[in-house]
């Protein structure tokens, strides 16, 4: 008995998703008819007044279509679970886990502490690690719901990392609490910063890196600049890797911190030819 108004209730919103779909066609139809311009090119014509041609930005590519589901699985994610996805659930949590080490293992923490003075602790090395975080959850934001199901469980991975480092370094539960909810505040903070700054001019990305990841205590222009070009540079790098590549096996190899031809990234590998022409 209890399954009966479930049934009903679902038909009832397949009835209602169908008829909003025909209305749906026809409306656009009639807006064909009457050659409005569509929403998607007054969205891209805004992003090209907003995007400024003296800024390196981010390699653009072709946009990922919205996903069809079906009615079901609408509300299903809207009651807060997650529906069917393209690959399984399993293998993309095992990608978000190999995706945080690789923010982890695969970065010369030393490094950014020595060029860019930043002081040897744990709220140090969470805010490198942070800030390559952050480019992994832009990139598979790109890959449509399974993208943004691997998110969360980047994220998540990055939480327990965190809290098992706190414990290690013998923070007793009270002040590793206060410790966690700061880190969380500062987290979410600089995910606005970072995206506002990517989408902006070097000045505006710039300004989210003094605040988020020198904690506003830099007066070297030289170490601004350096991470301006490093955090370009790498989204540009990790734009270019493949979606499917990425939500399987979560690799992802980072661009060194300074290197002599960073633009080498930028250029596509062209075939040689002989003297017969092949």
């Amino acid at each position: 008995m209890y399954r009966r108004p479930l049934q009903s209730a679902v038909r009832t919103v397949l009835n209602v998703t169908a008829t909003r779909t025909a209305c749906g066609k026809i409306f656009q139809g009639f807006q064909m008819s009457v050659s409005r311009p569509s929403p998607v090119r007054l969205m891209t014509s805004c992003r090209m007044l907003h995007l400024s041609t003296q800024v390196c930005s981010v390699k653009e590519t072709p946009q990922h279509t919205e996903e069809e589901v079906g009615a079901f699985t609408k509300l299903i994610e809207a009651m807060g679970f997650t529906g069917p996805l393209k690959y399984n659930k399993w293998k993309i949590k095992i990608a978000a886990l190999r995706m945080y080490t690789c923010c982890v293992e695969r970065i010369n923490y030393d490094d950014f502490f020595q060029r860019c003075s930043l002081p040897d602790t744990l709220n140090s090395w969470f805010l490198v690690a942070q800030l390559h975080v952050w480019m992994c959850l832009v990139r598979m934001r790109q890959e449509g719901r399974a993208g943004k199901y691997m998110c969360r469980y980047i994220v998540h991975s990055m939480w327990e990392d965190v809290e098992q480092r706190s414990k290690i370094m013998g923070i007793d539960a009270i002040h590793r609490k206060e410790v966690l909810k700061a880190m969380t505040e500062t987290f979410y903070a600089a995910l606005f910063g970072y995206d506002e700054g990517i989408l902006s001019g070097d000045s505006v990305l710039a300004a989210a890196l003094w605040r988020n990841l020198f904690n506003c205590q830099c007066d070297e222009p030289a170490q601004l600049e350096l991470m301006v070009e490093y955090v370009r540079k790498q989204m540009q790098y990790i734009d270019t890797l493949d979606g499917e590549d990425l939500l399987l096996t979560g690799e992802v190899k980072w661009r060194p911190l300074v290197e002599e031809n960073a633009q080498s990234i930028l250029k596509v590998a062209t075939p040689t030819y002989n003297d017969t022409g092949l």
